[in-house]
């Protein structure tokens, strides 16, 4: 079994191309304002496409926010590694940054030339709300699939008050968390 197709489960005929890669995130990238992007990507490579199935994707959710650096990035390097490998990689990193970051110099610009506007600030409100909407769905949907077992929702639970409530560091949060995710995934696991 090689390396490739011990990380691909699709079949090879579902395997994006390289540039279809790039166009998909190049297009999320640019039209995904304010947030909410990992929702986008679910919706396209998980529900439209195919390209990876719900669990794969909110494995390598939770797996690339616990890297460094910019989530949604981190989750576009994995989605294309585990589509097209280290190429794959590559390319969905540079197709989620470059043409964003030059729609961005564009409209900020354009922000510079009309930001004494009364509409502008009402439309970034509509766009933050939809955006806000983006990753309560996905929340909703990730702790849905989470939530296998009592000790699962009771560390989600946990987690939520820890931040939320109690206003507690989030390093510290998940130090504690991280560890007793993995110890209840794992004891789930071999109770099956």
């Amino acid at each position: 079994m090689t390396e490739r197709s011990f990380i691909r489960t699709a079949s090879v005929s579902d395997e994006p191309t390289l540039l279809a890669l790039f166009l998909l995130f190049s297009k999320i990238g640019v039209t995904s304002f304010g947030g909410g992007i990992s929702g986008w990507m679910m919706r396209d490579f998980v529900r439209k496409r195919g390209w990876v199935t719900e669990e794969e994707f909110l494995s390598g959710l939770a797996l690339t926010q616990a890297f460094p650096g910019i989530n949604v990035v981190n989750l576009a390097i994995w989605v294309g590694y585990r589509l097209r490998g280290g190429s794959g990689a590559l390319v969905a990193a540079l197709g989620m940054t470059v043409p964003p970051i030059l729609v961005a110099i564009a409209m900020m610009t354009i922000y510079s030339r009309i930001s004494d506007s009364r509409g502008v600030p009402i439309a970034m409100a509509g766009i933050a709300a939809a955006a806000i909407g983006l990753s309560l769905e996905m929340g909703v949907h990730a702790a849905r699939r989470a939530s296998t077992n009592v000790l699962s929702m009771f560390i989600m639970l946990a987690t939520f008050v820890a931040i939320f409530i109690l206003k507690l560091n989030l390093i510290w949060v998940v130090l504690v968390a991280a560890p007793c995710s993995i110890g209840a995934a794992y004891y789930g696991l071999t109770r099956r």
